[in-house]
C-alpha cells in the first residue's frame, strides 16, 4: 500500500523534528498523489540541497539531486520553476545543524 503524499510528507517532517531538525510544508500540492521536492539547508556551512523523487524501472522509489548548485538563489530558483510546471508538486523545507534531509528512502548520488 502506497501513502498519500500528505501522509508521507507529515512524517518526514516528524522524522526531522525527532532527529532535531525542523521541517515546513513550504509549498502544498495535491494531497493524495502529488510528487515532492525537499530543499535541505545545512546551518552549519549554510549550503542548500535539493532532492526530488523519481522512479526507477522496477517501480521503486529513488531521491535524486537535479541540482548541482549549493545556494540558496538556485535551490529557490529551480523550486519557482518547477512549481510552475506542476502546481500539485510539495515542497518541503528541513533545517538541520548537519543539512540531513531525512529521507528513508535511496538518494542517488550521495
Amino acid at each position: 500500500m502506497i501513502l498519500s503524499t500528505d501522509i508521507w510528507v507529515a512524517a518526514l517532517i516528524r522524522r526531522a523534528e525527532l532527529g532535531g531538525g525542523f521541517g515546513v510544508v513550504a509549498h502544498k500540492g495535491d494531497a493524495r498523489a502529488g510528487s515532492v521536492l525537499v530543499k535541505a539547508f545545512n546551518q552549519h556551512d549554510g549550503t542548500v540541497r535539493v532532492f526530488s523523487e523519481a522512479t526507477k524501472g522496477d517501480g521503486s522509489r529513488v531521491w535524486m539531486q537535479p541540482l548541482s548548485a549549493t545556494d540558496e538563489p538556485s535551490a529557490d530558483a529551480y523550486l519557482a520553476r518547477s512549481l510552475r510546471v506542476d502546481p500539485d508538486l510539495w515542497v518541503v523545507e528541513i533545517e538541520d545543524r548537519e543539512g540531513r534531509h531525512f529521507l528513508v528512502e535511496p538518494v542517488d548520488g550521495t
